[in-house]
């Protein structure tokens, strides 16, 4: 029998197949991977490395479409807001994902090299290095907090007879949103008070 001219298994069918199936579970086995892929669990071991090389995989796929040439942009805080409305974007797509890569450490070379542009970035803008990433986490925390409240269900607060909240109903009643409405709105003000600080941080740099 001749070999087929497509491998079974290669590193980007696994990140593509280890992906569907985190966004439909939120998360993932190796064998699963391998039982979709129609292989023996061996056989992915033996391109990638265990389960935190999917992991990886799947933060370089994810992360992929994060539009780089918005940190060539200047000045700096214009690049700054396009990136992170580009981050968000691209995690949005796969809310199921974010826990599982936010709670492993990054490795991926080419989400690191993205990171290395942002850092950059600041650096070249003047703010001093100590701040330099508590302000790109707390970026990092409002773009993924905001990707996944767009997975989030439509109606996040059920008010009941029982528990009167009177004020909360007003606010929700005032807000009458749907849901990609109000992650939007939220994000655009976070993002807003944000800018402001790192404007402030920026000037406040000797």
């Amino acid at each position: 029998m001749g070999r087929p001219r497509t491998p079974l298994l290669d590193r980007e069918r696994i990140a593509t197949t280890a992906l569907e199936i985190v966004d439909e579970r939120g998360d993932f086995s190796v064998p699963q991977v391998a039982k979709r892929l129609g292989a023996q669990t061996g056989s992915v071991y033996h391109h990638v490395e265990g389960r935190d090389g999917i992991v990886e995989l799947l933060r370089e796929r994810v992360a992929a479409a994060i539009d780089p040439a918005t940190l060539d942009l200047r000045p700096w805080d214009t690049a700054l807001e396009a990136w992170a409305r580009s981050y968000r974007a691209a995690f949005a797509a796969h809310p199921k994902a974010i826990p599982l890569l936010m709670t492993s450490p990054v490795r991926a070379p080419r989400v690191l090299e993205q990171y290395e542009r942002a850092v950059a970035l600041l650096l070249d803008a003047g703010f001093a290095p100590v701040d330099v990433m508590p302000l790109l986490t707390a970026l990092e925390n409002l773009v993924l907090g905001s990707a996944l409240d767009l997975a989030a269900p439509e109606t996040m607060w059920e008010l009941t007879a029982s528990s009167p909240t009177p004020r909360l109903a007003e606010a929700l009643s005032a807000a009458s949103e749907g849901r990609a409405d109000r992650a939007d709105r939220a994000f655009e003000m976070g993002l807003t008070a944000f800018m402001k600080h790192a404007r402030e941080v920026r000037a406040d740099t000797p």
